[in-house]
């Protein structure tokens, strides 16, 4: 029997690897074996189905980030790490996965992407505060402000028309952005910390 969990994942698969618009319904029964009956039977329509895929898909991503967190030995650490993942995202999903449902379904994306920000922002403060507490990085940063530039900065190096994959690689503009910017941030054992985790930010 196929269960609505499994629906999602397929579902979601499909939608990272083509995009959603390229996506039907008639797609997804064939990938899945299975009749359109089966679909609707836990689904009211493919935008139901698309709520639910990119809400699957946003809480792997935070429970992803609390998992790093909590075995990494270091705020600096555990940044590299997420920075990874998100250009690992990146890189495995079409381009076309996110403008389509902005086009598309804007009213889908936005309450889940809202409420992804938000918890992106509090894990950032958290380790901020926990870079500070370690001393690895300066007691005066103003924490909100410091992460809500690094969230900036991290958009910016996801931007491919201005910074063309073809010319810049995601390792030439960690190294030039969010290592230069996070150098900034540090203490001098937090500079030392850098260097330690910086091939984290490289790969």
């Amino acid at each position: 029997m196929i269960t609505k969990d499994y629906i999602i994942e397929i579902t979601t698969q499909l939608y990272l690897k083509n995009g959603v618009k390229a996506v039907t319904i008639a797609d997804i029964t064939k990938e899945l074996s299975t009749s359109k009956r089966t679909i609707y039977n836990h689904f009211i329509d493919k935008t139901d189905l698309m709520q639910a895929c990119i809400e699957r898909y946003l809480a792997g991503i935070r429970s992803n980030n609390d998992e790093i967190i909590n075995n990494c030995s270091s705020a600096i650490e555990a940044m590299g790490i997420i920075q990874q993942q998100i250009l690992k995202r990146a890189d495995y999903s079409n381009a076309h996965f996110y403008k389509d449902i902005l086009k598309y379904f804007p009213s889908v994306l936005k309450e889940s992407y809202e409420k992804n920000s938000e918890f992106a922002f509090r894990e950032l403060l958290y380790l901020a505060r926990w870079g500070v507490k370690e001393g690895l990085f300066r007691k005066d940063l103003d924490p909100e402000v410091t992460m809500a530039t690094v969230q900036t900065l991290l958009k910016l190096c996801n931007n491919t028309k201005i910074f063309p994959s073809a010319q810049f690689s995601k390792a030439r503009l960690t190294e030039g952005i969010m290592v230069v910017y996070l150098r900034g941030l540090c203490t001098e054992k937090g500079l030392l910390e850098v260097e330690k985790q910086k091939h984290l930010y490289l790969t």
